[in-house]
C-alpha cells in the first residue's frame, strides 16, 4: 500500500496535504493486551501501522489483539515483558525492532493502579508503582532513543487524575502519573533537535475491564464528566494516532487531556 503527499518537508509546519496516515510505520505499545493498550495498538494498526505490543501475564489476549491486527493485513508481534524488569523492557524493544524491522513510535502504556491511603499504603506497592509507572516508561525510551528517527514519535500514557485528584486513596499513582509530565517535557526537549516528538496523553474514566463504565464506581466517575459517560478505548486510540501521525509534527512537550470535560 502507497500514499503520497505534496509535502516534501512534514516539518515545513504547512499539512493542507498531509493525510492522517501510518502506512510504513513501526509502532511499540507496552501493556498492549487489554484495555486502553490494546485498543491503541488495533488503532495504530488501522491507520496503517506494524504493530508490537508487550504483556506481561494475559498471553491469550495478547494473542488475540495480534490475530485482531494481522486480520487487517498489518504485521503484528506479541512479546512478553515484565515492565518493573528493566532487563526485560530492553529486550522486549529489541525483539520488537528486529521483528517489525525498525521503529517509529513508542506508546508507553503499561502502568499499574494501587489506591490506598499513604498511612495504610504497603512499603511494596509504592515501589510497584514506581517501578511500573515512572521508571517503566522511562527505560522504555531510553531503550528506543537508538532507533528512532526524524518524525518518530514517544507517546506516554498518563492519567487525567495527575491534573485533579478527587481522592486521597488516589495520591501515590497520581504522583507516578505527574512524575512523567516532567520527564515528557525534558525528553521533547532532547528530541526535538532530531525532529522527534514526545508527548502524553491523558485519559479519563475509559469503559474498560479494569474499570467498567457498569461497575461500582461508574456513577462517580460518570459525574465528574461534562460529556456524562465514560470514554471508549479507541477514543484514547485516536488521539494516539494523531500524535504520531504527520499532522502534529509540531506538537511536542505538552499533554493531551481526554477525559470528557471531567477536568474542565
Amino acid at each position: 500500500m502507497k500514499t503520497t503527499s505534496n509535502i516534501e518537508n512534514p516539518r515545513s509546519g504547512d499539512d493542507r496535504f498531509i493525510p492522517m496516515t501510518l502506512v510504513g510505520k513501526k509502532a511499540l505499545v507496552t501493556g498492549g493486551s487489554r484495555g486502553i493498550g490494546a485498543a491503541i495498538a488495533k488503532t495504530l494498526a488501522a491507520e496503517g501501522a506494524a504493530v508490537a505490543i508487550t504483556y506481561e501475564k494475559s498471553k491469550d489476549q495478547a494473542d488475540a489483539v495480534v490475530l485482531e491486527i494481522k486480520a487487517l493485513g498489518r504485521i503484528a508481534v506479541a512479546i512478553q515483558a515484565d515492565s518493573a524488569d528493566t532487563g526485560a523492557i530492553q529486550a522486549s524493544v529489541d525483539k520488537a525492532v528486529a521483528e517489525l524491522g525498525g521503529l517509529d513510535i513508542l506508546v508507553n502504556n503499561a502502568g499499574i493502579i494501587r489506591m490506598n491511603d499513604l498511612a495504610n499504603m504497603a512499603i511494596e506497592d509504592i515501589q510497584a508503582l514506581l517501578d511500573v509507572n515512572v521508571r517503566g516508561p522511562i527505560v522504555t525510551s531510553k531503550a528506543a532513543l537508538p532507533h528512532l528517527k526524524e518524525g518518530g514519535s514517544i507517546i506516554t500514557i498518563g492519567s487525567y487524575f495527575a491534573d485533579r485528584v478527587p481522592y486521597g486513596v488516589l495520591g501515590i499513582y497520581v504522583a507516578t502519573k505527574s512524575a512523567l509530565t516532567g520527564f515528557n517535557q525534558g525528553l521533547a526537549r532532547e528530541l526535538g533537535p532530531k525532529g522527534i516528538t514526545a508527548n502524553i496523553v491523558q485519559p479519563g474514566s475509559i469503559d474498560t475491564d479494569m474499570n467498567p463504565a457498569n461497575g461500582p464506581f461508574g456513577d462517580p466517575m460518570r459525574q465528574l464528566t461534562a460529556l456524562g459517560r465514560f470514554g471508549s478505548g479507541a477514543e484514547i486510540g485516536r488521539a494516539v494516532a494523531y500524535l504520531s501521525s504527520d499532522k502534529a509534527r509540531y506538537i511536542t512537550g505538552t499533554t493531551l487531556t481526554v477525559d470528557g470535560g471531567a477536568n474542565a
